[in-house]
């Protein structure tokens, strides 16, 4: 899947580099096309004058105006050879003109920068003499210009929201081969735990060995929470109202007794007794074992992991604290990604599925909140005391 949403960025970034230069070629082609015919329109514009100028024919005077009527788009001003404006000018600010003595000046200036002014001659005797025609952009030339531009966001845009369809069609397949692996788990530890279950109820009234038996029982118990915290993932679990100190300290406990001697468990609840949040109990155990079991392995046997839960106004907030390898800052915004993992054995899932749990599950927060490496970690978890309604 990842391939293919790979295969189409490329094909959609090829498509999108054809679009914007066939586009980007064509409107230049188109712009020169117009600027030779605006050039052309400039020179008609001062020949007239010219004729006008030296012919009292009506029908001449009428030709002539009508050519200066028609350009209704271009603006130009009429200069003499030393540059300096004639007084004649069309299609230029007129409030502008009252308001700035030296307008007509600077617009030379902004014309000139621009096209090249045509030259048209005024007289040969006794000597030649030209009137200069500075002229500017019409509105198509400016529109012409604009238009690669705005292909170019229309492109981009199109490209954006195929992309995020892309995305999120992939996340929807992502989503459900993540619940169809994690019941067919479930399905598949349900019969054998079924089956050590009437094992261990037998040997509990034949054995002798009842401690023994007792502990053998915790574990097969173990079985069937995972199995049910695997049958859970892909539904929308039942949220209960849960005394989270409690469910804490009865995770604390049972990975107390799962790892060594030297590595000592603090939890501190601020002389809290009970603390209250929304909580699914069998999948927000998965994520707080997860969490103790990632602070003991970043110890490797020997150091502290300090348990703190607070209660805010409207939720409570625990930090999950170790005094082992931290994590590298390059490495921080990866720890949730699926398949991330700094061990050598390992898929690199446990953070990815905290995650869902606590955002999509449970609608609250869970992030580094500290690391530095060789001092420690700290994960914080923020849970919500009530559901919104």
């Amino acid at each position: 899947m990842f391939q293919q949403l790979l295969n189409w960025r490329v094909g959609l970034a090829i498509i999108a580099i054809l679009i914007v230069s066939g586009t980007i070629v064509y409107s230049q082609y188109v712009s020169r096309k117009i600027a030779k015919g605006e050039r052309d329109r400039v020179t008609a514009f001062g020949e007239s004058l010219k004729i006008k100028a030296s012919s009292d024919d009506p029908n001449v005077l009428f030709f002539t105006n009508q050519i200066a009527v028609e350009n209704d788009e271009i603006p130009i001003i009429e200069t003499n050879e030393r540059n300096i404006p004639t007084g004649v000018y069309v299609n230029l600010d007129s409030a502008k003109l009252i308001r700035d003595s030296g307008y007509l000046r600077k617009m030379v200036k902004k014309f000139g920068s621009i096209n090249d002014p045509v030259m048209v001659e005024i007289t040969r005797v006794p000597i030649t003499t030209y009137n200069k025609y500075y002229y500017g952009e019409s509105s198509l030339q400016n529109e012409i210009r604009w238009y690669p531009i705005v292909q170019l966001v229309i492109v981009g845009l199109f490209i954006i929201v195929t992309l995020l369809t892309l995305r999120s069609s992939y996340r929807s397949v992502q989503n459900q081969v993540w619940a169809g692996m994690a019941k067919e788990t479930a399905h598949q530890l349900g019969t054998p735990v079924s089956s050590l279950e009437g094992w261990v109820e037998v040997m509990k009234e034949k054995s002798e060995n009842q401690p023994f038996i007792q502990e053998l029982a915790k574990d097969v118990n173990r079985l069937r929470l995972v199995s049910d915290r695997f049958g859970k993932i892909g539904s929308k679990p039942q949220l209960d109202d849960i005394d989270v100190v409690h469910q804490v300290s009865e995770m604390v406990e049972y990975i107390r007794k799962r790892s060594p001697g030297s590595v000592s468990f603090i939890i501190n609840t601020h002389n809290r007794e009970s603390i209250n949040a929304m909580v699914s109990a069998p999948l927000f155990d998965w994520v707080i074992e997860n969490l103790l079991k990632n602070a003991l392995d970043a110890m490797e046997g020997k150091g502290k992991i300090w348990i703190d839960l607070k209660e805010e106004k409207n939720s409570v907030v625990i930090d999950i604290a170790d005094n082992g390898k931290g994590i590298a800052k390059q490495n921080i915004s990866k720890v949730f990604k699926p398949g991330f993992t700094t061990k050598k054995r390992g898929w690199g899932l446990g953070l990815s599925l905290s995650k869902r749990i606590i955002s999509q599950y449970h609608k609250g927060e869970i992030f580094v909140r500290y690391s530095e490496p060789g001092k420690g970690t700290t994960f914080r978890i923020i849970l919500k005391k009530r559901l919104e309604s």
